[in-house]
């Protein structure tokens, strides 16, 4: 399926086509780079300028994952349970995450309040699960927002640093 400049009256495509697109690119093809992502919306047809690539991707909710020989590569949060995701060790990921997108902890009694960029807490909530500390009974994320439940204030403090710690 190729969509195409023509698909929109004004002679640009829409953004919903747009992301439409990225997505099939991301689905398809090996993308590492925003660059490159740009070429492959080039040869579709497609000029964007790099802000608006950045605010595309949080908002198809891609990001960066490594592949099995290491490399970054950007994935949908659809494919994000993939084998190759699932391969990287989940201490190594939430570290990842964490330094990446993690703005703020703020710690109330058991409970921590993390902030991400918007459309990115359920990637760092991910990488909190799957990092498995027993300090941690469980997570939920929103767009921006994850509240992590710990077994009691003194673990929620020791995870907050440990989170605040990757960021260094």
């Amino acid at each position: 399926m190729t969509l195409t400049v023509a698909d929109s009256s004004r002679g640009g495509v829409s953004k919903s086509r747009r992301h439409a697109i990225i997505e099939e690119i991301l689905s398809t093809e090996i993308i590492s780079s925003q660059p490159e992502l740009q070429d492959a919306l080039e040869k579709r047809g497609i000029s964007v300028a790099q802000a608006t690539l950045s605010r595309d991707l949080i908002e198809v909710r891609a990001t960066k994952v490594r592949d099995a020989s290491g490399r970054q590569i950007y994935a949908l949060a659809t494919h994000v349970n993939n084998d190759m995701f699932r391969e990287e060790a989940g201490e190594q990921k939430l570290k990842r995450w964490a330094e990446e997108l993690l703005v703020g902890v703020a710690p109330a009694q058991n409970l921590l309040v993390l902030r991400t960029p918007a459309g990115a807490a359920n990637f760092l909530a991910s990488a909190i699960d799957a990092a498995r500390y027993e300090s941690v009974v469980g997570c939920v994320a929103g767009d921006d927002t994850i509240l992590v439940i710990c077994t009691s204030a003194e673990t929620a403090q020791e995870f907050a640093d440990k989170l605040l710690s990757f960021g260094k």
